[in-house]
C-alpha cells in the first residue's frame, strides 16, 4: 500500500474519531433518553440567554414632550386614551403566522468549446536533430489541441404554507416606540416535538384592537418552525456521514 492511501487512512481515522468526541455530550444526552419522551424546554428569559443582543436600529431625534394650554393632548402621543394593546417590556401579543411561499424556477446551461492551435514547425531551432537520439519533442512543436463542454440543468418547484398563532413577549422597546417581541412555543405528541420560532420588531400601530398582529407585519422577522425527537432522528443522517459529505470533495 502507498504512502499516500495510508496516509489517506489515517486522515479519515482521525476526522472520524474527531467527529465522535464532538458529538460525544450529544450522544450521551440522546442514550439517556432511551424510550423516554424527550423533554420540553425550560421558560427562560430571552434577554437572558448566551449571545443575545438588544436590537439596534436608526431612531429619529427624540421630540421633546409638551402640552397645549387646556388641552390633555401631548405632543407625540400615539393615542388619547390608553388600550390593552402590548405597549411594554413584558407585554404579550399575538402573531398570526400566516406564511405562503411557492417557487416554479428551471434553469438550463450549455457550454462548449473546441480549440486547436498547430504551429506546422516540425524543427524549431534544430531540435529535431538535437534530441533525434532521445525522441523526447513531438514531430510538430507549439501544437495543442483542447475541447471542453459543460451541460448543466436545475430546477426547483418548492410550495410551502404555515398557518398558526403563537404568543410573544416584548423584550425591548426602541426609542422611537417600536417593539421587539419574541415568542416560542413547543408541543410534544408522543415522542416528537415541534418548536415554533417568531421574533422581530412591531410598530404599535399595526397591532389590532385584539392584541394581534400579522406575522407578515413584523419587520426584521425571524420565523422557525421544525421538531425534535424520534421522527427527526431518523430524518437525519449519522454524524459520521454528515463529516464525509463536508470533507469530500467528490
Amino acid at each position: 500500500m502507498s504512502a499516500y492511501r495510508i496516509n489517506r487512512f489515517v486522515l479519515t481515522g482521525a476526522l472520524l474519531t474527531l467527529g465522535i468526541f464532538a458529538s460525544g455530550c450529544s450522544s450521551i444526552d440522546r442514550l439517556s433518553q432511551i424510550g423516554e419522551q424527550p423533554k420540553l424546554t425550560a421558560i427562560e428569559n430571552p434577554t437572558t440567554q448566551p449571545g443575545y443582543k438588544p436590537v439596534q436600529m436608526p431612531m429619529p431625534k427624540p421630540e421633546v414632550a409638551s402640552y397645549s394650554p387646556n388641552s390633555l393632548w401631548r405632543n407625540g402621543s400615539r393615542a388619547f386614551f390608553k388600550d390593552q394593546r402590548a405597549a411594554r417590556v413584558g407585554d404579550l401579543l399575538t402573531v398570526t403566522v400566516n406564511f405562503t411561499d411557492k417557487a416554479n424556477i428551471a434553469n438550463e446551461t450549455q457550454r462548449s468549446r473546441t480549440a486547436k492551435e498547430d504551429s506546422e514547425i516540425s524543427d524549431f531551432l534544430g531540435s529535431q536533430t538535437v534530441t533525434q537520439p532521445l525522441k523526447v519533442l513531438p514531430g510538430k512543436i507549439l501544437t495543442t489541441d483542447s475541447t471542453s463542454s459543460s451541460d448543466g440543468k436545475g430546477s426547483v418547484n418548492r410550495q410551502e404554507a404555515l398557518q398558526t398563532n403563537v404568543a410573544a413577549v416584548v423584550t425591548q422597546v426602541l426609542p422611537n416606540g417600536n417593539l421587539v417581541v419574541e415568542g416560542k412555543q413547543e408541543i410534544r405528541v408522543n415522542f416528537e416535538i415541534r418548536e415554533l420560532i417568531v421574533a422581530g420588531i412591531v410598530r404599535p400601530e399595526d397591532i389590532q384592537s385584539d392584541n394581534t398582529i400579522d406575522s407578515s407585519k413584523i419587520a426584521q422577522a425571524r420565523i422557525a418552525y421544525g421538531g425534535r425527537g424520534q421522527i427527526t432522528d431518523v430524518q437525519q443522517p449519522r454524524y459520521g456521514q454528515q463529516v464525509m459529505d463536508v470533507l469530500l470533495p467528490f
